[in-house]
């Protein structure tokens, strides 16, 4: 029996490495093999009952659209239908309230059965078709933009051409979504005062200046994702979680990753720990503290819980608390993301980076773009296009424009824990040559999710707490991934939810937690403060004899571009 599975095991492996050899022959990107994938899942779908139930029930309501009695609501809270043209003129009117029966009907196929991974690639096809379609992305179905072009002459659509123009030639056909030139790392972004007190191949290591006369005596390390730039966590002043963190007397310092090249496609997940080590070394050398927290960020979490298991696997940790904001360790959670769970798709992505020596930032921000197209990609369409107006000037926008590069050997590796669902299953992942077993993390942990995330939904971060050993606190944040990343307090939409000890039912959870006006940023502020140590003065010069302060912050590797 044994032999008998291994066969159809290897069998199985081979059809999907020829099958993304073919498309890696043929020249077709990962994305538009998902893309293709979702919509092969959503055609199965439309078996002849359905369709044709959906197709009566849609005639049906398209005549009462044309009679004027529907009660289809084209709602003006929707950004492509506040003209109240879609409200007041009868042939806009019947247009949009067809369009959102339609969508309805396309979206009534696609019910929730079978594999959670087919049902979210057949959800989000039919979310690319029926954005896609929207007769707000023409300029005939957008009575704004008509009459934007009336009110600037025609001014608007040359514009737009240009636009469009610009975008074909130099943005791979996709929309701009920033104007970046109002944004300077170093200036207006990444402005928080600090030096780097330490570098290798991989990493610069910046150490912030306190915030206040004293300060806690166990430091915080954070980690960003490595494909992103670290200074999301330093956004505009009144915008920085660091500005936010030191003046709360908290130590922090930050990792700033190298902009890898084809040069170093073969650094791996034991390259970044090995680096991550020598770090720890010169935080616990500059504050004099044998231990530290730490705090990993998206993708960061992932690195960090590879190097905790490392430690826990040694059977010796100098971490002392641990943070999680937004991380998925956990991929079988129902999410968007897993209609990538595809062994062509990971086989093909692992093939292309393994080639090319990196997957750019750009490559993935594209195809993530697609997760929510109506806000991501149509939004600046009409924008840029129909409009004739330049994209927004915003620094989150900035910043997600100046993308990394991930090195071949850690986006495969990543690869193989997201389609392994490697965390789960103690010793599959290895670091350092030690099998990771996250029961076997035993430090505190904060961990955080966002209601609106569509990239790591809240219960898929919420297993994290089950999955650690030690006590964990879990925060829901409102907004979306990054949004609820930079959450300063004092804003007034911001809110977020605190609860009892997590428990094995996220949605007894939910219930059990009440809301709180502000930021989870205060509520971590508390957490960290009870776990970093007593209150000294603050040093005086940053660095240390044997890691001394050599470039201001932001540092050098956050200015490379891919």
């Amino acid at each position: 029996m044994s032999s008998t599975n291994n066969k159809a095991t290897n069998i199985d492996a081979d059809e999907v490495g020829l099958r993304a050899a073919d498309a890696l022959a043929s020249g077709e990107d990962p994305g538009e093999l998902c893309l293709r994938t979702a919509f092969r899942s959503f055609s199965r779908y439309l078996q002849p009952a359905r369709v044709l139930k959906a197709t009566v029930e849609l005639g049906m309501e398209g005549a009462k659209i044309l009679a004027g009695t529907s009660d289809v609501e084209v709602h003006p809270k929707d950004w492509r239908f506040k003209d109240s043209a879609w409200q007041e003129n009868p042939v806009y009117k019947r247009l949009g309230q067809g369009y959102i029966a339609w969508c309805r009907s396309v979206e009534s196929l696609v019910t929730d059965h079978g594999d959670w991974r087919n049902h979210e690639r057949a959800r989000f096809a039919a979310d690319v078709l029926t954005s896609s379609l929207s007769p707000t992305n023409t300029l005939l179905g957008n009575p704004a933009a008509l009459k934007h072009a009336v009110e600037t002459r025609g001014r608007s659509l040359v514009n737009g051409a240009r636009n469009l123009a610009h975008d074909v030639v130099f943005n791979g056909g996709m929309p701009t979504q920033v104007d970046t030139s109002n944004f300077t790392v170093g200036k207006n972004l990444a402005t928080s005062p600090g030096a780097v007190v330490f570098r290798n191949d991989v990493l610069e290591l910046i150490q912030y200046r306190p915030g206040t006369t004293d300060v806690y005596s166990r430091p915080t390390l954070i980690i960003p994702p490595q494909i992103n730039k670290f200074y999301f966590l330093d956004m505009s002043p009144g915008r920085s979680f660091v500005e936010f963190a030191v003046g709360q007397g908290v130590p922090v310092f930050m990792v700033s990753w190298r902009n890898p090249t084809a040069a170093q496609a073969d650094w791996n997940l034991d390259t970044y720990l090995s680096a991550m080590l020598e770090a720890i070394d010169a935080v616990r050398d500059i504050t004099q503290s044998e231990t530290l927290n730490m705090f990993g960020f998206c993708a960061g979490g992932i690195t960090m819980s590879a190097l905790l298991g490392y430690f826990a696997a040694k059977g010796a940790s100098p971490v002392h608390s641990v943070g999680y904001a937004v991380t998925l360790l956990d991929w079988n959670v129902p999410a968007m993301i897993g209609m990538l769970q595809s062994n062509v798709v990971v086989s093909l992505a692992k093939a292309n980076s393994k080639r090319k020596g990196v997957i750019t930032g750009k490559e993935l921000g594209r195809l993530f773009s697609w997760f929510r197209p109506n806000d991501l990609v149509w939004n600046y369409w009409v924008n840029n296009y129909l409009m004739g107006k330049p994209p927004p000037s915003f620094d989150i926008l900035a910043w997600n424009d100046d993308s990394t590069n991930l090195p071949g050997g850690l986006h495969g590796e990543f690869l193989d824990i997201f389609a392994r669902n490697s965390f789960t299953k103690p010793g599959l992942v290895k670091a350092l040559g030690y099998p990771v077993d996250l029961s076997q993390i035993k430090c505190d942990a904060f961990v955080t999710g966002a209601v609106n995330d569509h990239l790591t939904p809240w219960r898929g971060c919420y297993r994290t707490t089950q999955l650690l050993g030690g006590k964990s606190t879990f925060v829901l944040s409102n907004a979306g991934h990054i949004a609820s990343l930079v959450n300063p307090p004092g804003n007034p939409k911001a809110s977020y939810f605190t609860g009892p000890e997590p428990g094995a039912d996220w949605d007894a959870w939910r219930s059990a937690a009440s809301k709180h006006q502000g930021s989870w940023w205060e509520t971590w502020a508390g957490w960290i403060g009870e776990r970093s140590g007593d209150m000294h003065r603050a040093p005086m010069q940053l660095g240390s004899e044997q890691f001394p302060a050599t470039d201001n912050a932001p540092g050098n590797y956050v200015m490379s571009k891919s």
